[in-house]
């Protein structure tokens, strides 16, 4: 139409047949259809809205369960920095007052063992009753163990202190802030706090740890939720490891020992770190679900699906790197980590 209307009519036509069956005419009918096609052409259009709303809200509502996800994970993760970081100072307390003393119980045990050396020197021939009690405790041999005594004492101070320092690195999960801080610092904490699962076991032998550290330089961080990305991907590796040489004994196959190999470098522009473990590997169908939240192939019970989904967003969210999973059944995975230096 002249005001650039539109209009929209159906038009159908039947030839009219004589006796004789020759076309004689021709019936037409014509209707406005202008209404239906527009109700139509609204209603698709409708259609099409609500399809995209539905999928905004689809998409909103994964956003809010991946944000309630980190919410929740974020809160548990502080409160076990919160508690490590309190148990460490517990611990440290009463372990500075033993280290302290041994140093002081060394120095009076020496003095001690001396003043009986020289004593013996002087009078070579003691009153019976000393010979006796000397024979009764074995003096000799506590002369001789008394100070490897003390040694072994001071090891195991060393020991627990290494562990306590172990757990204050671990416990800056709490901590918002970038720092400046030695990956491989972290690493080793949390491989330290992981040590029970490394031991050997009635199903299996020791879990092997081969480190290739490179030199890499201070890196600006979320430190305790870096430690977080290490303890979810070396745990998953032990667990493989596990399940594998179970698998293997199942089979009365002869499993390789299990190893967890660590690499490090620096590139150009970021450090590089490669977690790898000589276990079953993983089919490409898993590969492509391993970050999605809540996917797990554990059993019930044993795995939420959440720990690789939250390192995930924890390396490529808020340390703008990449974590990347290379995997061939029966020769083991790795993960690579790169976080911009």
């Amino acid at each position: 139409y002249a005001d650039g209307s539109q209009r929209w009519s159906e038009t159908n036509k039947i030839p009219l047949h004589d006796a004789d069956g020759k076309v004689i005419g021709v019936l037409g009918t014509f209707q406005d259809v202008t209404e239906r096609i527009e109700s139509k052409v609204a209603l698709e259009k409708s259609e099409a809205e609500l399809r995209q709303q539905a999928a905004t809200l689809e998409q909103t509502l994964q956003e809010l369960r991946q944000t309630q996800t980190q919410l929740i994970q974020t809160e548990k993760m502080s409160s076990l920095g919160q508690l490590v970081a309190g148990i460490a100072h517990e611990i440290n307390n009463p372990v500075n007052f033993i280290y302290g003393n041994l140093s002081h119980a060394h120095t009076y045990t020496q003095d001690l063992l001396g003043l009986i050396e020289l004593y013996h020197q002087h009078h070579p021939t003691p009153h019976p009753d000393i010979e006796a009690e000397a024979e009764a405790i074995d003096l000799p041999f506590v002369l001789e163990d008394l100070p490897k005594l003390l040694d072994s004492m001071k090891l195991g101070a060393d020991r627990i202190m290494k562990i306590v320092a172990s757990l204050r690195t671990f416990s800056r999960m709490d901590e918002s802030e970038t720092k400046t801080v030695d990956i491989h610092e972290g690493i080793d904490s949390t491989l330290l706090i992981l040590q029970h699962r490394l031991k050997s076991k009635a199903d299996r032998p020791e879990i092997q740890i081969v480190r290739h550290y490179g030199a890499l330089p201070p890196v600006e961080c979320l430190a305790g939720q870096l430690n977080q990305v290490f303890m979810n991907i070396l745990a998953n590796a032990m667990d493989a490891l596990e399940e594998n040489h179970q698998r293997c004994r199942r089979a009365g196959q002869q499993a390789e020992v299990p190893t967890v190999t660590i690499i490090t470098r620096a590139l150009s522009q970021a450090v590089e770190i490669v977690i790898k473990d000589n276990g079953p590997g993983m089919p490409e169908s898993v590969q492509q679900r391993l970050f999605d939240p809540f996917f797990t192939t554990k059993p019930i019970g044993q795995g939420t699906g959440l720990g690789l989904s939250i390192s995930y967003q924890i390396v490529t969210e808020k340390h703008r790197g990449s974590l990347i999973c290379r995997s061939t059944p029966g020769k083991g995975t790795a993960f690579e980590i790169r976080i911009p230096a």
